[in-house]
């Protein structure tokens, strides 16, 4: 049945993965043993699902998919992009960074999970110097101002609060990025990549022509080059970077990527009808051409290999990710969102093993789509200009 039902939105969640021995530097600091209580947080028989978009004011609003009941979390400035690690958000302008927590995660302890509720809070601006990228995962968050800062934030403080930074750098003006690794980061430079402390101090550098596009795979953390990706493992004895190169011959080249949480196959979007699906458990490439221009691409990476794609007319698409073959696709959906040039930036595709979320902010709706049931749309929301959506609590 389509249901369609009044939206509001934000609030993220963050997803840390961690083990039961050890957790990571992203995970909640446990009150207790660590699988009990989290301080000023209260632990949930199940997940706290939820969609939290932005308008183009700024207005936050909080989507519980659960029971479909929303709130409004309040105004940031009006943004121009948005990243997440899955509880926080990062919503970025021109100048500046607003970060708001979403108070809903889960606890990855590897056999099973814990889920937590908090309250939600608007935290502040990180202010510089032009316009930021962001890359935000639960490793941390770095932002690249183009006017030439490289930051780090202190994730630990976020989480109690406090917004906090543990180095602020000087760089090369232009694009670039801050990637964080679960101790320091890679910065982009004129050289490629810079491989810094959490201090910021410098340790080495590593070969990276036109670095573009990175994001975390329970393998570790990927950064894309002109020639294929760079690849961060970090293990007991330190982080090590292999590099993954293109077959030969390759004439594009990924320049982001998006892929379920946590999973090892990532999809890489070149701006055209083809795109490139990373293996980075099996550290190799694999080029499909679905034969229409594509406006976004994600890696389901489930037992199907599912590929969950935007046309450039706004028609959401699953593909088969082993032969490229299409499985089904929707009626345009978001036709005029991806037609004006002021929203089409932050229309996206959230996935998750069973649903994809598309956000329509000239249609005013959210859409969930289950793209293992011939993209059936399972459920449409009612929703105030979502320019912006993520999908929190998982």
């Amino acid at each position: 049945m389509n249901r369609r039902a009044p939206i509001a939105l934000v609030t993220v969640l963050a997803l840390a993965l961690a083990g039961c021995q050890s957790a990571p530097s992203s995970a909640p600091e446990p009150t207790g043993d660590g699988h009990g209580a989290i301080a000023g947080a209260t632990e949930l028989a199940e997940p706290a699902l939820h969609l939290t978009s932005v308008t183009p004011a700024g207005e936050v609003h909080h989507l519980d998919l659960l029971d479909e009941t929303s709130e409004s979390l309040g105004e940031i400035a009006p943004p121009t992009s948005l990243e997440t690690d899955g509880r926080f958000l990062y919503a970025g302008r021109d100048g500046g960074v607003g970060i708001v927590d979403s108070g809903v995660w889960t606890w990855n302890h590897v056999d099973h999970f814990h889920y937590y509720e908090a309250p939600a809070a608007l935290l502040g601006d990180l202010t510089g110097d032009g316009e930021p990228t962001v890359v935000a995962s639960d490793l941390g968050a770095g932002v690249h101002f183009d006017g030439g800062e490289a930051v780090l934030l202190d994730l630990d403080a976020l989480k109690k609060g406090r917004l906090e930074e543990r180095f602020r750098l000087d760089v090369p003006a232009g694009a670039g990025m801050v990637v964080p690794l679960p101790t320091g980061a890679l910065v982009t430079d004129a050289d490629g990549l810079r491989h810094v402390d959490a201090t910021g101090a410098e340790l080495e550098t590593v070969p990276c022509t036109e670095p573009a596009g990175s994001i975390t795979t329970n393998v570790g953390v990927v950064v894309g080059c002109a020639d294929g990706a760079v690849l961060a493992v970090t293990d007991a004895d330190g982080t090590t970077f292999e590099r993954i190169p293109y077959p030969a011959g390759a004439e594009d080249r990924a320049v982001s990527f998006a892929a379920r949480e946590g999973r090892p196959t990532v999809a890489g979007a070149t701006g055209g009808s083809a795109f490139w699906l990373l293996d980075t458990r099996e550290r190799t490439w694999t080029r499909i051409d679905a034969g229409e221009p594509l406006a976004r691409v994600v890696a389901v990476d489930d037992a199907d290999q599912h590929i969950v794609a935007l046309t450039a007319t706004g028609e959401a698409l699953v593909l088969d990710g082993e032969t490229g073959k299409p499985l089904a696709r929707t009626e345009p959906l978001v036709a005029a969102s991806l037609a004006d040039a002021a929203l089409a930036p932050g229309v996206t595709l959230q996935i998750d093993a069973n649903r994809t979320y598309l956000n329509g902010p000239a249609e005013d709706a959210l859409f969930e789509i289950d793209h293992v049931d011939s993209a059936r749309i399972a459920r449409t929301f009612d929703a105030d200009a979502p320019a912006f959506v993520a999908e929190t609590g998982r």
